[in-house]
């Protein structure tokens, strides 16, 4: 009878812990490089999809990226601005990096987050839950 109450016990914080695991795998903060055309004056717009899977509504969200040129080296530093992304929610935003060509770039790395606010604090979750992804030519990723 001990034994029964114990496996039960045993068995049922298992499953718990594997629901918690589970629940932690599944906070993901999707960015993904989904379109670059050029615009009538030669620059290139990146076009990004941000998709909050976490359990947070963020306030605010920026990313430092490195943009390299086609011989590999690193042409740019700069900060996109996502701004807030809402729990659940799919965001749409596009970017010009003026005098850049599309076909100049070969790849974008998310340096670091440049800022990640929830209820106003400064948290490690948008690099923590990040998974960046491209649709395009140009290399997208951490």
């Amino acid at each position: 009878m001990i034994f029964s109450r114990l496996t039960a016990f045993m068995l049922a914080a298992c499953v718990g812990l594997s629901g918690v695991a589970h629940a932690q795998e599944t906070q993901v903060l999707s960015v993904e490089l989904n379109g670059a055309a050029e615009t009538e004056d030669g620059s290139c717009r990146l076009t990004y999809v941000a998709a909050n899977r976490t359990a947070s509504a963020l306030d605010r969200t920026a990313y430092e990226v490195a943009v390299f040129d086609t011989q590999g080296t690193v042409t740019r530093l700069l900060v996109l601005e996502f701004g807030g992304l809402i729990e659940g929610k799919t965001k749409i935003l596009q970017f010009d990096l003026s005098g850049t060509p599309c076909a100049s770039i070969s790849r974008i790395v998310v340096n670091d987050a440049a800022g990640c606010t929830v209820a106003g604090a400064e948290v490690p979750l948008c690099m923590h839950a990040l998974s960046a992804s491209s649709r395009t030519a140009i290399q997208f990723g951490i």
